[in-house]
């Protein structure tokens, strides 16, 4: 696990090829469209007020992917870009975001920590429906277009997101496209669609949400206490059996909201669930862990 003031550092770090873990990599490097305005202003981090609490980014003009490659004799060939949560607000980059990219890397999974626009923070310009779903296929399109530096399968690209990330998941998951074969950028011409999703309890409005049998893949994870989530999971669920789309659902008993993954914290549920997950992966050909 990275010490606090080092994980500071590395999130503020742009990436230079070759690449190393922690390495920032711009979505587009001559910024992103719609936020012209907001050029030159920096992301803030925000430490943790007591012990338990999340490291929180904000203010992001220029999205990016943090990443995190696992070792060559561990990689699997399968990717995951991680969308973290924070109510649109801030993202909670390290318990959503760092720590579950480090454990997917012990599996041979490649990660990659999108840090989206936010437009719910104090006098953000931004539109959910708009930017972070802009960044978010805009990331998909990113690493596709970079597989062979990544070693990794283009077709075993995943987005697991937790809370507001998973909202901005479920927008990539059924808001996807081809590419655009005739784009003069090579990145626009690659596909934006996952090939799997995993929602960990999602901030969603299922009655806006529109499945089809083409809908990636899908892993649910939520706690029966978090009222939102551990009742538009099922909904979902339903709506994605019906559609024809491969699913698995988990709710527990007890955990809240945004537990996150915390290594070795308790109650369990902040550092367990990862194992339901690795099982899906394994049923889904992402990983052999068991």
């Amino acid at each position: 696990m990275f010490t606090n003031s080092i994980l500071t550092m590395l999130l503020l770090v742009p990436c230079a090829f070759a690449v190393k873990n922690g390495d920032a990599l711009p979505l587009w490097p001559n910024g992103a469209p719609g936020s012209e305005a907001m050029a030159g202003k920096s992301e803030v981090i925000t430490q943790p007020v007591k012990p338990g609490d999340s490291i929180h980014v904000s203010s992001i003009h220029n999205p990016s992917l943090i990443i995190y490659l696992p070792s060559k004799e561990k990689a699997m060939g399968a990717a995951m870009i991680i969308a973290p949560g924070g109510g649109h607000r801030f993202l909670s980059i390290d318990t959503e975001g760092t720590n579950v990219a480090e454990w997917l890397n012990s599996i041979g999974v490649a990660a990659f920590v999108l840090k989206y626009r936010l437009a719910r923070e104090q006098d953000s310009p931004y539109k959910i429906d708009e930017h972070p779903f802009a960044d978010v296929q805009r990331a998909l399109r990113l690493v596709r277009s970079k597989a062979t530096e990544f070693n990794i399968n283009p077709a075993k690209l995943g987005v697991i997101g937790f809370s507001a990330g998973g909202e901005v998941t479920v927008m990539a998951s059924t808001r996807y496209d081809a590419g655009k074969a005739d784009d003069p950028d090579p990145i626009e011409r690659q596909s934006s669609k996952p090939n799997y999703q995993i929602l960990i309890y999602p901030g969603i409005n299922v009655d806006r949400v529109t499945v089809s049998k083409d809908t990636p893949p899908t892993f649910m994870l939520c706690a029966d206490n978090d009222r939102g989530p551990s009742l538009a999971i099922p909904n979902l669920y339903l709506a994605l059996k019906k559609a024809g789309v491969p699913t698995e659902m988990h709710i527990y008993n007890s955990g809240g909201h945004g537990f996150g993954y915390r290594p070795g914290a308790t109650p369990v549920i902040r550092s367990t669930w990862i194992l339901r997950l690795a099982d899906w992966m394994s049923d889904v050909g992402m990983s052999t862990a068991k």
